[in-house]
């Protein structure tokens, strides 16, 4: 789906006394998915195992020290 019909399908599903922050707010979503599609489809991402692994590193403390 092109950028202009997925704006279109956007704009459709909103109700129609919908604010413009709420349109800014969904279009943010919007973009915010197809960088993900587009990161995946480029293979930039990381398994589930090493987000738990660095988020541990960087935020648990270990009970030792």
């Amino acid at each position: 789906m092109h950028v202009k019909q997925s704006v279109q399908a956007l704009l459709d599903r909103l109700p129609d006394d919908c604010s413009l922050d709420d349109v800014q707010y969904h279009l943010y979503v919007l973009q915010s998915i197809e960088r993900g599609h587009a990161d995946a489809k480029a293979g930039r991402t990381i398994s589930h195992q090493e987000v738990d692994r660095e988020l541990r590193k960087k935020w648990l403390v270990d009970s030792a020290g």
